[in-house]
């Protein structure tokens, strides 16, 4: 079990904020209910996501975007049952917050008072940072997610890597710097050069949070499904760690004859 989770003590913003000044990396990973919630943070997690993933990986639809403020408060609230003490971010779906500050701060008091979570995520650089304010200066804890960020996909077309020309890492820099200053308590970085992650590190005052982003963010996040090995594919940046989706179906293979033999019951 990792350090910060070696103790009684709830994960808060502040504690993640102290591992990072402290040069201890921490360790999020998504979850989805609450068995993945319990299990994620008896092996040592620190922040359990819940991110819109889920519609791909739970819901079987083929992006982030179909998934509703209603599905993320019901799968973030089961979340929550499951942890102890790990800190719960719920992902903003789209079109929840983008409309205006005022949208946003709805949507997000719903989530906070209906599931019980810590902080939300919201997508997008410069052109959030006022929203983010909005949201901070209210109280609300707010996670910033730059990069590749998954609800754009059909304006950017794919899910490719984000920062790779100098327009790009401009842009970055600035969208970084605006989250950063706006009250934004960390900020994901998703598939962005290495390098460029290791600048925005050095240059905001908050945690970054790498996915595809090298080794040198203050903390590491994977999808649950992608980890364990229950992933039909993963991207590049993810490997998996176990092949639970080749156990698992090789249990239900096994109980299946054993059904049709008549083993089963014995």
């Amino acid at each position: 079990m990792n350090e910060i989770m070696n103790t009684k003590k709830p994960v808060t913003a502040a504690t993640l904020l102290h591992a990072s000044q402290s040069n201890k990396k921490t360790v999020w990973i998504t979850a989805y209910d609450a068995s993945s919630s319990e299990i994620a943070e008896t092996a040592g997690a620190d922040v359990l996501l819940v991110g819109d993933s889920l519609g791909m990986v739970c819901l079987g639809f083929d992006s982030t975007i179909p998934v509703t403020l209603e599905q993320m408060i019901h799968h973030t609230a089961a979340v929550v049952r499951g942890r102890k003490r790990a800190w719960v971010v719920c992902d903003m779906p789209f079109g929840t917050y983008q409309q205006s500050p005022q949208q946003a701060f709805a949507s997000c008091v719903r989530v906070l008072q209906q599931s019980g979570c810590d902080a939300v995520k919201i997508e997008g650089g410069e052109p959030m940072a006022s929203t983010i304010c909005f949201l901070a200066d209210r109280g609300i804890a707010v996670v910033a997610h730059i990069g590749l960020t998954p609800q754009s996909v059909k304006k950017f077309g794919s899910y490719g890597k984000r920062g790779t020309d100098a327009a790009g890492r401009t842009q970055l820099i600035r969208d970084a710097q605006a989250v950063s200053e706006a009250g934004a308590v960390s900020v994901v970085l998703e598939n962005i050069p290495a390098d460029m992650a290791a600048e925005i590190t050095r240059s905001v005052d908050i945690p970054t949070v790498g996915i595809g982003a090298g080794g040198n963010c203050d903390a590491q996040v994977l999808v649950f499904n992608d980890l364990v090995g229950l992933s039909a594919s993963n991207p590049p940046f993810a490997p998996a760690y176990a092949d639970a989706r080749q156990l698992m179906s090789d249990a239900i293979a096994r109980w299946s004859a054993d059904v049709k033999s008549g083993r089963f019951p014995s």
